[in-house]
C-alpha cells in the first residue's frame, strides 16, 4: 500500500526546512569568514516567520487537485513550495534596496538591521554596507531557489517544464520591477494600463499564477488547468497588489509594518496616484507627492486628497472588478472540468480573505 501524508503535515514542514536551508548555508559559509557566515544568519532571521503566503498557496492547491499524496509527492511539493519562498524572499530584498525601505514586519528588514549593526565610519558607509550585502544575498537566494526547482525530485519532463515556467516568472517578474522604477522616474508614461500591467508583472506573475501553476503541475493536472490556473493567478495577484496599494496609502502603518506613507515618498506610481492624475485634485497632490522629506502633516493631506478625489473608491472598485473575474473563470473552469469544486473553493477562499485585509 502507498503511504501518504497529511496536508497539515506538508504546511508544518514547509518553514521546516526553510530553516534547515539556511542553517545548512551559514554552516557553509563559516569557511568564508565570520562576517558572511553573520550575513546568512542575519537573512535566516529575517526571512523566517512570514506568513508563507505562496508557499501555502502552493500546497492548498495541490491538496484540492491531488488529495491524498504519496510521500513522494508530499516531499516534491514541499521541496517546491520551499523554494518559492526563497524566490519571494531574493526578489524583497531588491526591492528594497531598489525602494530604499529600511523596515518591513513593524521593525527593520535585513538592510535597516545590517546598518544598525555596522561598524562604519559614517552612516553613508552603513547604509553602503547593508544594501551592497542585501543585493549580494538576493542574488544568492535568487540561485539557490532555482538550483533548488532543478534539484527537486520529479520525472525528468516535469522538471523541465517546471524550470520552464520559472524562467518565464523571473523574467516577468523583474521586466514589472524595470517597468515600476521606470515610472518613478518619469521615464515612461503613468497611466492606469501601464501600471496595472507593471503590478501583474511584478507582483501575480511569481506570487498567485507560479504557486497555482506549480501545484497543479505536481498535482499532475492538465494543461488546460494550468492555463486556467495562470489567469486566475494574475487577476487574484492584481488584486492582492491593489489591496497592498491602498493599505500604503490609507491603512495603519503599526498593523502593515511598513514605512508610513512610504510610497508617497518614494514617488510610487500605483493605480490611486494614476486615478487621481486626471482629476482636479492632481495639481495640489502633486506638489509634495514624492518629496524625500515628506512630513507627516504633508502625507497625511495627500492621503486626504486622494480620499476625496475618489482615488480609494476607484482602486477599491478595480479590486472588486478582479474579484469578480476570478469567480467567473473558476466557475468556468470547474465547469469544463478543468478543475475540481474543490480547487475551485480553496481559491475563492483566499480571494475572500483579501476582504478586511489589513497587513
Amino acid at each position: 500500500m502507498t503511504s501518504t501524508v497529511t496536508h497539515e503535515d506538508m504546511g508544518t514542514q514547509v518553514e521546516e526546512v526553510l530553516r534547515q536551508r539556511f542553517t545548512a548555508h551559514s554552516e557553509n559559509a563559516q569557511a568564508y569568514g565570520s562576517e558572511f557566515a553573520s550575513l546568512w544568519r542575519s537573512a535566516a532571521t529575517h526571512a523566517l516567520g512570514g506568513k508563507l503566503v505562496r508557499p501555502r498557496l502552493l500546497l492548498d492547491i495541490h491538496r484540492a487537485l491531488a488529495p491524498v499524496p504519496t510521500i513522494e509527492q508530499a516531499s516534491a511539493a514541499i521541496d517546491v513550495a520551499t523554494h518559492i519562498e526563497l524566490l519571494h524572499y531574493a526578489f524583497l530584498l531588491h526591492d528594497d534596496v531598489i525602494d530604499g525601505d529600511l523596515t518591513r514586519r513593524r521593525g527593520p528588514n535585513l538592510i535597516g538591521a545590517l546598518a544598525a549593526e555596522s561598524p562604519g565610519s559614517t552612516e553613508e558607509a552603513s547604509l553602503h554596507w547593508a544594501r551592497s550585502s542585501a543585493i549580494l544575498m538576493g542574488d544568492l537566494l535568487l540561485s539557490a531557489a532555482v538550483m533548488g526547482f532543478a534539484r527537486a525530485d520529479l520525472s525528468q519532463p516535469t522538471r523541465l517544464r517546471l524550470l520552464d515556467l520559472v524562467e518565464q516568472t523571473i523574467l516577468e517578474t523583474v521586466a514589472g520591477e524595470h517597468t515600476d522604477v521606470a515610472l518613478s522616474h518619469g521615464i515612461v508614461a503613468p497611466d492606469l494600463h501601464t501600471v496595472l500591467n507593471m503590478s501583474v508583472y511584478k507582483t501575480a506573475t511569481y506570487s498567485f499564477s507560479l504557486p497555482l501553476r506549480a501545484g497543479a503541475m505536481l498535482a499532475g493536472a492538465s494543461s488546460s488547468a494550468e492555463d486556467a490556473l495562470h489567469l486566475v493567478g494574475r487577476h487574484l495577484g492584481l488584486a492582492y497588489q491593489l489591496q497592498d496599494d491602498l493599505l500604503c496609502v490609507f491603512g495603519d502603518h503599526r498593523v502593515h509594518g511598513k514605512d508610513a506613507f512610504s510610497d508617497l515618498r518614494e514617488g510610487k506610481e500605483t493605480a490611486i496616484i494614476a486615478y487621481a492624475r486626471s482629476t482636479p485634485a492632481w495639481s495640489r497632490i502633486e506638489r509634495a507627492f514624492g518629496s524625500d522629506d515628506l512630513t507627516m502633516q504633508q502625507a497625511t493631506e495627500i492621503r486626504d486628497r486622494l480620499r476625496e478625489c475618489g482615488a480609494e473608491a476607484f482602486v477599491t472598485g478595480l479590486i472588486a472588478d478582479q474579484r469578480e473575474a476570478v469567480q467567473t473563470l473558476l466557475s468556468e473552469a470547474e465547469a469544463s472540468g478543468e478543475i475540481s469544486a474543490d480547487a475551485a473553493a480553496t481559491i475563492a477562499a483566499v480571494a475572500t480573505r483579501l476582504d478586511g485585509r489589513r497587513s
